[in-house]
């Protein structure tokens, strides 16, 4: 029998401080520098959980299986793509406002906190609920981020994190539909 695990999701802790930017880096804002520093902070820890979000929905998306395989890994890749077209927001978001934003795949994995899931083989209905579980995190840190913005004024990055808190309540709205029906059905 295959081995089936599921990772949890941690949760949302306040984002480490982001090294100032170098000079020949820093962009003038009207921010000030404490908004800077908070909001990169949060950005660059929002950034870090949606490239481990988009990775572990393309995970599932790639080994996907069972009677429901063509939905399921249709839906995960539409889910995977617009996860990703948050990416290049967020880091430009960062870089206008003053801050530095991820430099690599190990500075991602210090600052995730969505769980990676490295099972050889994982159930599709656990595949489900485990993104459902994700989607509300980020969407939960989202919101936070979104407290962060509305203490410094930050109405723009505010607005963006609005649009995509919405975009993650829908993609779990959807995965825990699916969810909801495994357990009523055979599935």
């Amino acid at each position: 029998m295959a081995k089936t695990t599921t990772a949890k999701t941690k949760t949302a802790p306040k984002a480490k401080p982001v090294e100032a930017a170098s000079p020949r880096l820093r962009t003038r804002s009207d921010l000030g520098e404490e908004a800077t520093r908070d909001i990169s902070a949060g950005l660059a820890a929002l950034l870090a959980d949606t490239f481990a979000l988009y990775l572990k929905t393309k995970n599932f998306h790639w080994h996907m299986s069972g009677p429901h395989f063509r939905d399921f890994h249709l839906l995960l890749d539409e889910q995977s793509d617009q996860i990703f077209a948050m990416t290049d927001p967020i880091a430009e978001r960062a870089r206008k406002i003053g801050g530095l934003t991820l430099h690599s795949i190990g500075e991602i994995s210090r600052k995730q906190r969505i769980k990676d899931n490295d099972a050889d083989y994982v159930e599709p209905q656990d595949m489900i609920a485990e993104l459902a579980e994700d989607n509300r995190a980020l969407a939960a840190s989202m919101r936070a981020l979104h407290g962060t913005c509305d203490d410094y004024t930050d109405v723009a990055t505010a607005s963006l994190l609005e649009g995509w808190i919405d975009e993650g309540e829908r993609r779990a709205w959807f995965l825990f539909e699916i969810t909801r029906a495994g357990r009523n059905t055979s599935y």
